[in-house]
């Protein structure tokens, strides 16, 4: 059963930072209040089912559902926390990476609270984020930790010796992520969207080993810690046209079953390897695709028989959603980081290593750019 309201606020010392986290770097307006280690809300509003019928996320039509959604989600945030406005330490913010007119709705509003409440503002890094999350399910994060992040636009192996100020990029993928690869494989055997859950759900009627799909950059002369779907996901497109063209049905569950053992046995088999390489006895994996019941096992087994504790958060903190930036945003907090400048700007390429992006004076300043060519990016 669920924690009520009133014992996850008696759990959370009144010392702790109080932060609100906004999040809109993609489809979902997620707003999330934490103090210290303790969730208190979070809140989601989805447009997911707008971007259906188009097979995936239409970057305008996803600006004009956070735009609606926002002040509807933090006041509904407020409330499930039991709290006023004016209680909080802070607000975080997504800054990037994302779309950029999605990031600047939830910028716009971050600086807009912030600034009428008083309080300081971070903006955040969304892949930070993602492993920050993690200390809401299993307490503080060890340092350093090996962090495998698995979604629709990324696919990263990341050692994080300081989830506030220094976090390293060990690898990552160089065309599809592995969440892009499961929505258009979805597509290909006629399932829905987003890709992941429903492939999921085929694949526990199939056999993972019933097509021996490839496993992209796993050569002794490929990069260690890289990863490739794209042609995992044209293997498995053309086997599916060429039972079409013959005539013959397509064993959808087998198909899912099996290209879901590839990507989960590459994915775990290079973090596996990261923290061996590194000297990291600890692995924790987000991302939407983090919520897949294969991987979970399969990380489950190799980091057992590899002496790694594995973290993964539940399926829900796993997703977009406000209740990992307010994570980081009061772990900001906690250590003193300093709070970003009020001409805070959306960055839709702003690197892993910037886990925040700090106020002017701090010795080094990031240049925010809106770019014609990453407007969509």
């Amino acid at each position: 059963m669920a924690d009520s309201r009133d014992s996850r606020a008696s759990r959370a010392s009144r010392d702790e930072p109080l932060v609100l986290g906004i999040e809109t770097s993609c489809d979902e307006t997620g707003v999330g209040i934490v103090r210290g280690h303790t969730l208190l809300a979070d809140a989601v509003a989805s447009s997911v089912d707008e971007h259906a019928r188009f097979g995936g996320v239409v970057p305008e039509v996803a600006s004009r559902a956070h735009l609606e959604a926002m002040v509807p989600t933090i006041e509904r945030a407020l409330k499930d926390a039991g709290i006023k406005a004016s209680d909080l330490d802070g607000v975080a913010v997504t800054a990037g990476p994302g779309l950029a007119g999605a990031l600047l709705v939830g910028v716009s509003a971050a600086k807009a609270y912030a600034y009428a409440l008083g309080k300081p503002l971070y903006g955040v890094n969304h892949l930070a984020s993602h492993i920050c999350v993690d200390q809401l399910e299993h307490g503080a994060l060890p340092e350093p930790t090996m962090a495998l992040l698995v979604s629709g636009g990324h696919s990263s192996l990341l050692l994080a010796p300081d989830i506030t100020s220094d976090v390293r990029p060990l690898g990552a993928t160089i065309d599809d992520a592995a969440g892009e690869a499961f929505d258009k494989i979805a597509r290909v055997l006629g399932l829905g969207f987003p890709g992941g859950p429903f492939i999921d759900k085929a694949a526990r009627e199939g056999d993972p080993a019933a097509i021996r799909f490839p496993r992209g950059l796993t050569g002794p002369r490929d990069a260690a810690y890289d990863f490739s779907f794209s042609g995992l996901k044209t293997s498995v497109a053309r086997w599916v046209e060429a039972r079409r063209a013959a005539g013959e049905p397509v064993p959808v569950a087998d198909v899912a079953a099996s290209f879901q053992e590839a990507v989960a046995d590459v994915l775990t088999k290079k973090a596996v390897r990261a923290c061996k390489d590194n000297g990291v006895d600890h692995l924790m994996i987000g991302g939407g695709v983090a919520a897949n019941s294969r991987l979970r096992a399969m990380a489950q087994r190799r980091c057992e028989d590899a002496g790694i504790v594995l973290r993964v958060p539940r399926p829900k903190l796993c997703t977009d959603n406000g209740a990992m930036v307010a994570a980081l945003g009061a772990e900001m907090v906690a250590r003193g980081r300093s709070a970003s400048a009020w001409d805070l700007s959306a960055d839709s390429s702003l690197p892993v290593e910037e886990t925040h992006v700090p106020g002017p004076d701090h010795d080094h300043v990031h240049e925010h750019e809106l770019r014609k060519d990453n407007l969509y990016s």
